[in-house]
């Protein structure tokens, strides 16, 4: 759901940050610090940037075929109108 590289890289700033005994704990701790900022970040309410982009062209198609309705009623409108009027 999130950028695999910028957890990476939050982690990684996180780990630099940590005293060298820290640091000695090795993989665990990053596997430890991955684990807690994607939970934190999966509380969140947001999508990825995959399915923004997704219901993007969604919305536009939609939109489309919206205008496309829209103008098919105004003709149908325009020639009941028309025989209204004979």
């Amino acid at each position: 759901m999130f950028d695999p590289k910028k957890l990476e890289q939050i982690a990684k700033q996180i780990h630099d940050s940590m005293p060298q005994p820290v640091k000695d704990l090795g993989s665990d701790v990053d596997q430890k610090v991955r684990q807690v900022i994607q939970g934190q970040l999966n509380k969140l309410d947001v999508v990825s940037r995959e399915e923004f982009d997704v219901q993007t062209q969604v919305l536009l198609r939609t939109r489309q075929k919206l205008t496309e309705m829209e103008k098919k009623l105004a003709d149908i409108e325009a020639k009941l109108g028309d025989k209204a009027a004979e």
